[in-house]
């Protein structure tokens, strides 16, 4: 019989391959279909609905459905509009932008719970087998970031035309990365997520006694941590540095495929041109691995410091885009842009959660890190990549399938951006303390977290 950490893993892995099959190719393929101003509002979209929609499904897991069941039933909602939109775009190369918008927005608004729901499962299923989920979950959830970035590379790679399927590194302009076959694929493993959700055991729902109010049921109460001029400085520049979140995810495999563009041939065909979602997947490879580095940072130099070389590395994230080239030397640059993009994330991440658990009491803990959600991944995240969408809509225009332009500016402004926001950071923040972290209540927290996104829950700090 297999085993149920086994099973776990297995549900994780295709939770987040979901999502890695379109989340950094998206753009490509907007473009070509004629929306491709429009990919701001796409990842916007998927900002505004993690404001409010992991919390009612995660009061309706509590009181109606049992978790497993509902993480099944939203999966079989989110791959059914996924496919829709696949069908859509193999019917008409131009789709009706209201209609295909309206799709998405019900895909991802019943995706994204889902990775709060698929830690619930997980935590349930494994205290009900006897586990420690501090140490057993990390484990499973690598298994999702492995997922990730297998789908990512399956679409980067996959063709298929003229009734043949084919993988290839070589340029292809049928690979999956640049059509709606992305969507068919995520639609398609939410549909088998849904079938093996059927399978995971049963998670008993507890009544509870206790009455909550408006505002503890939807985590309100933690804006009291407003009152703290410390917590507040903090949750604001939560949000300003959120702002950088998902820029790249919208933009950065449209860049990078407008290569080839060039009137150069060495450029047209190079690996960084015709293969953008698997080097972006470089950044989600350095996010699993920087993990590991978080402890002795934060024992040594304290939030503050870990913050700022956060803030340093969405910097560097942007600058070496800015500066590189698909040819070498300079796609050394984009490479290294990969790389700072797991201290950029994880740092900020998983180092601003563990800040906000230590410095809140009991009561207010899980609320709280939803406070710190909604400040980055919702408020911050959609503002910005708003903001980023009328940036880069400004310095470059699509071009038949490419998305070209003054790139070198764009990616500037958005390095100034954080580099400001750093500085300010250096100047305002002020930190009282080092706090001493466990690596496992680290990895335990890192755990929790989606590519991009950070889930709230009493048992993950």
């Amino acid at each position: 019989m297999i085993g149920i950490k086994t099973r776990l893993s297995a549900m994780n892995f295709l939770e987040f391959a979901v999502w890695g099959a379109y989340l950094t190719c998206m753009g490509n393929y907007l473009g070509k279909a004629g929306m491709g101003d429009m990919i701001a509002i796409f990842y916007a979209i998927q900002g505004i609905v993690s404001i409010f929609m992991p919390t009612i499904m995660g009061i309706v897991a509590d009181k109606v459905i049992q978790p497993q069941r509902l993480l099944g039933l939203c999966h079989l909602v989110a791959g059914s509009a996924m496919i829709a939109l696949c069908v859509i775009g193999a019917t008409n190369p131009i789709p009706s932008r209201a209609l295909f918008v309206t799709i998405y927005s019900v895909s991802v608004a019943f995706y994204m719970p889902t990775l709060a729901l698929s830690n619930t499962t997980a935590f349930s299923i494994l205290k009900s087998h006897g586990y420690d989920t501090v140490k057993s979950f990390p484990p499973i959830r690598v298994l999702g970031t492995v997922g990730f970035i297998a789908t990512m590379w399956f679409v980067n790679c996959a063709t298929f035309h003229d009734g043949h399927f084919s993988l290839t590194l070589a340029p292809n302009d049928f690979k999956f990365q640049y059509s709606y076959m992305q969507f068919g694929v995520s639609g398609v493993l939410s549909i088998i997520l849904f079938l093996y959700c059927l399978t995971l055991p049963a998670i008993p729902l507890v009544k509870s006694a206790e009455k909550k109010s408006f505002t503890e049921t939807f985590g309100l109460s933690a804006f009291k941590l407003f009152k703290d001029s410390r917590m507040a400085v903090f949750f604001i520049f939560s949000m300003l540095l959120g702002m950088s979140l998902q820029i790249t995810n919208g933009f950065a495999t449209p860049f990078l495929t407008q290569f080839q563009s060039s009137a150069d041939p060495m450029i047209q065909t190079s690996f960084a041109a015709t293969n953008s979602t698997m080097l972006v997947s470089i950044s989600q490879i350095s996010e699993a691995l920087c993990i590991l580095m978080i402890p002795f940072f934060l024992r040594r130099f304290g939030i503050k410091i870990v913050m700022l070389m956060a803030m340093s590395a969405w910097v560097l994230r942007f600058g070496f885009f800015g500066l590189g080239e698909p040819t070498m030397p300079g796609v050394l640059l984009f490479f290294l842009s990969c790389i700072v993009y797991g201290v950029a994330f994880d740092f900020f991440n998983v180092s601003g959660g563990l800040y906000v658990d230590q410095h809140c009491d009991a009561s207010t803990k899980a609320s709280a890190q939803g406070l710190f959600m909604l400040m980055t991944n919702g408020l911050g995240a959609t503002i910005g990549t708003l903001a980023a969408g009328e940036i880069v809509n400004h310095y470059c225009t699509w071009e038949g399938n490419y998305l070209v332009g003054d790139w070198k500016t764009v990616w500037l402004i958005f390095a100034a951006f954080a580099l400001v926001v750093a500085v300010a950071f250096a100047f305002i923040f002020r930190s009282d303390n080092h706090p001493k972290v466990d690596r496992d209540e680290v990895a335990n927290a890192h755990a929790a977290e989606p590519e991009g996104f950070v889930v709230a829950d009493e048992d993950l700090l």
